[in-house]
């Protein structure tokens, strides 16, 4: 078996092209940081330590805090993982309860099930055309706001770009005392301003970052879309509502106590970007991303959805009009006939991730095979849909007059940590309706779960994996189970752990 590191060279050498992260796109000329091991130290004389800083990485820390704008930022080298379970665990005692978007990273269940908590969740709206997970408003938030609530818990920007209203609704939180988390692992270039203009049909900026929105806690993977290497993010906090020792002690309990030198220098190399070449960056960024939507403008079976829908520039959200073929299917066909690997599939959608550090030819490349494969479709096309009916769908989506509908979450029948502790059992697809679930299922990536320990299969749920399985979707958390029948379908094949019944 070769060795991850030949693994490694073996795809830098290839012909593939990356639409997916870490934003440094393996653009060598997009780092300094070409002979890494040379830099792969501990903690020695001269060089600080991550979990007591006082020197030079104290000062690093503090050249991203003034980059952002918060009250003090942490380095992460575990990841937002890391960040998420730090703030969660900080901002609550055990068994409080925390109101939190259904949507959000397994690493935020991990909390809660690690600090005993109870979860409230807010409704969880689907975009009813796209099938894409919605933002929160002040008024989705500020009704489920009850007494027992300690924190707030958002994802925003989401994986597929969606932003949430994250001022008002920190100001709502504020006046109730109670501190506001944002997970905004795919937002660390949210907030930079590029000095070029659009037409009011391009995208002309990008969010604000929930920093400057008021946030309390807010997470960023700085690898996702910015020049640093996998697995660095940041932690920033500012008001008086998080207590900044227990903060750190949190820190201290979930990252390693042999932090990356590596990593540290790639986020302190990346923030120096950022403060000398940020208004580039995002300017390079806009001029991608307009260039994409513009010339994919007239595709009839393929929509790049545009600023109406997405609100992050970064995310570009190839979407199948009418079902001409699904989500996975256009992911597959990009990767395996156009060396292009995408971030992710949808059931109706492939999204790619775009950066400032992304080549004239990578993103002409998409734009060519976006082009072509929607040309394909329209040759196979037989007639089902007619050009009116099709050119309807198109401006309808280009107006964005598409709803979003409220979707329903599993009835829970004991708590995550309940459920988690248990004896369990593995039951096959067909019999699990009516049993009570002892692990997540995911799709992954992003990692959101469809159902979490805890909660009863209904046969909707049931329905609903199958069919990710059976478009070949990466559905986490099954178990297989042994079979000598090879001709048994999936659903006998494989299982869902539940509780085990007494």
């Amino acid at each position: 078996m070769p060795d991850l590191y030949q693994e490694l060279i073996k795809l830098a050498d290839s012909e593939m092209y990356p639409l997916h992260m870490p934003g440094h796109k393996r653009n060598l000329e997009s780092t300094p940081m070409k002979g890494a091991f040379r830099c792969d130290i501990t903690e020695i004389d001269g060089f600080d330590n991550l979990h007591d800083e006082s020197g030079i990485i104290l000062d690093a820390e503090n050249r991203a805090n003034e980059l952002y704008g918060s009250d003090k930022t942490y380095f992460l080298v575990n990841g937002s993982t890391s960040g998420v379970l730090s703030a969660v665990s900080a901002a609550l005692n055990e068994g409080e309860t925390i109101l939190a978007a259904r949507g959000s990273h397994k690493s935020f269940y991990n909390a809660v099930y690690l600090r005993h908590l109870k979860v409230k969740y807010l409704p969880y709206y689907i975009d009813s055309v796209y099938g894409i997970p919605d933002s929160y408003s002040l008024e989705d938030v500020v009704p489920n706001i009850t007494d027992d609530i300690r924190a707030v818990f958002i994802t925003s920007p989401t994986y597929e770009g969606k932003c949430s209203d994250i001022e008002k609704i920190a100001k709502a939180c504020h006046e109730r005392n109670i501190p506001l988390i944002v997970d905004a692992a795919h937002g660390a270039h949210l907030g930079f301003v590029g000095a070029k203009t659009y037409s009011d049909e391009e995208y002309g900026c990008l969010p604000k970052n929930a920093i400057q929105m008021g946030a309390d806690i807010v997470i960023h993977s700085v690898h996702k879309t910015l020049p640093s290497m996998t697995q660095t993010a940041l932690l920033h906090v500012q008001g008086n509502l998080i207590d900044r020792g227990r903060l750190k002690r949190f820190l201290r309990i979930y990252q390693t106590s042999s932090p990356s030198y590596v990593l540290m220098s790639s986020i302190d190399l990346c923030i120096k970007e950022m403060r000398e070449n940020g208004n580039k960056y995002v300017d390079r960024l806009l001029e991608l991303r307009n260039r994409i939507q513009n010339d994919t403008r007239k595709c009839r079976f393929l929509k790049v959805l545009g600023k109406s829908a997405i609100d992050d520039a970064s995310k570009v959200v190839i979407y199948v009009v009418n079902g001409t073929m699904t989500g996975q299917s256009l992911y597959d066909i990009l990767r395996e006939e156009y060396n292009l690997q995408l971030e992710m599939a949808g059931d109706k959608y492939a999204l790619a991730i775009i950066s400032g550090w992304d080549t004239d030819e990578g993103i002409n490349r998409l734009i060519s095979a976006v082009l072509e494969i929607d040309a394909r479709l329209a040759r196979e096309s037989d007639n089902k849909f007619n050009d009116d009916k099709l050119n309807t769908t198109l401006e309808t989506d280009e107006n964005d007059t598409c709803s979003r509908v409220e979707y329903a979450l599993p009835q829970v029948a004991v708590s995550l940590g309940e459920a988690w502790d248990s004896d369990t059992e593995i039951v096959c697809l067909v019999n699990a309706e009516g049993r009570v679930s002892a692990e997540f299922i995911n799709l992954y990536p992003p990692g959101i779960p469809l159902i979490a320990p805890g909660e009863v299969f209904s046969g909707k749920i049931i329905h609903e994996i199958r069919h990710y399985l059976d478009q070949g979707m990466n559905v986490q958390g099954l178990a297989d189970i042994c079979t000598d029948d090879r001709n048994q379908g999936m659903e006998y094949r494989k299982g869902f752990i539940c509780v085990r019944q007494k």
